[in-house]
C-alpha cells in the first residue's frame, strides 16, 4: 500500500514513522511518502493561504495551491483516492479504515488555517473524512489518526490475531473495543470478570463479542 499526505508540516510526521504500528510496516506494506504545499505552490514567497471571500476570521488553504501540488506530484490523475480531511466529511469508522486499508493506494489532504477553500474538497478531492464532529487547529492530527488506524490492519503491523476482534466490530458497525483486564485478579475489591480467568477460550471470545454489541 501506498499513503501520499500533502500538509504544510511534513516534519511532524517523522514521531509517528518511528512508532508501532506504522514503523512496523513501513518499507514493507506501507510506503508512506510526504509532500509539503510550499514545494510547488505557484505563489511568490512559498504562499499557501488566502483570506475568504466575503469576510471572516483565520486564512484558508487556497485551491490553486493544492491543485498544483497534485499535479506536481501525479501529472494527471492519483493512484487512489483522494482524501479531504475535514469536519463535514463521512465519519471515520472502523468499517472505513477497514476500506481504506483494502486499496493499493490513496491520497490525505490536510490543511491548516481555517481549513480548505470549499472547491478542494468539492473538485480535487474524490472524499472527505471527518475523525468527529469539532474543529482541530489543523488537519495533521485527523492524517496521524487515519494513518495509524490503517497501519495496524495491515500484514505484519500487529501479532497474530492482535486485529480478529476489530474486524468483528467493523462487522457490526461499531468499531468498538471490549474491556481489557490484567493482573493483580483482584485490586481493592474490583475483580476481573470470571469466564476471563476460566482458561476456555470459546466462553471468553462469547464474551467479548458481547462487550461490543
Amino acid at each position: 500500500m501506498r499513503i501520499d499526505v500533502f500538509t504544510l508540516v511534513p516534519h511532524a510526521y517523522a514521531w509517528l514513522t518511528e512508532q508501532q504500528p506504522v514503523a512496523g510496516v513501513l518499507g514493507t506494506e506501507l510506503e508512506l511518502r510526504l509532500f509539503n504545499y510550499r514545494d510547488s505552490t505557484p505563489l511568490r514567497a512559498g504562499q499557501v493561504d488566502d483570506e475568504p471571500y466575503g469576510g471572516g476570521a483565520g486564512m484558508v488553504l487556497r485551491v490553486d495551491v493544492v491543485a498544483a501540488a497534485l499535479e506536481a506530484a501525479y501529472g494527471g490523475e492519483a493512484p487512489g483516492p483522494v482524501i479531504a480531511l475535514t469536519p463535514k466529511g463521512r465519519a471515520l469508522t472502523q468499517a472505513v479504515v477497514e476500506e481504506l486499508a483494502a486499496l493499493p493506494a490513496f491520497t490525505l489532504l490536510s490543511s491548516r488555517f481555517e481549513g480548505f477553500d470549499e472547491r478542494i474538497v468539492e473538485h480535487l478531492s474524490t472524499d472527505a473524512i471527518s475523525v468527529g464532529p469539532y474543529v482541530l487547529s489543523n488537519g495533521d492530527l485527523p492524517a496521524m489518526l487515519l494513518l495509524d488506524a490503517v497501519a495496524r490492519r495491515l500484514p505484519g503491523a500487529l501479532a497474530e490475531g492482535s486485529g480478529e476482534l476489530e474486524s468483528f466490530s467493523a462487522e457490526l458497525g461499531g468499531g468498538l473495543e471490549y474491556p481489557h483486564y490484567t493482573r493483580p485478579a483482584d485490586f481493592r475489591g474490583w475483580p476481573v470478570p470470571d469466564v476471563l480467568l476460566s482458561g476456555d477460550h470459546a466462553r471468553v471470545e462469547a464474551w467479548r463479542r458481547e462487550q461490543v454489541t
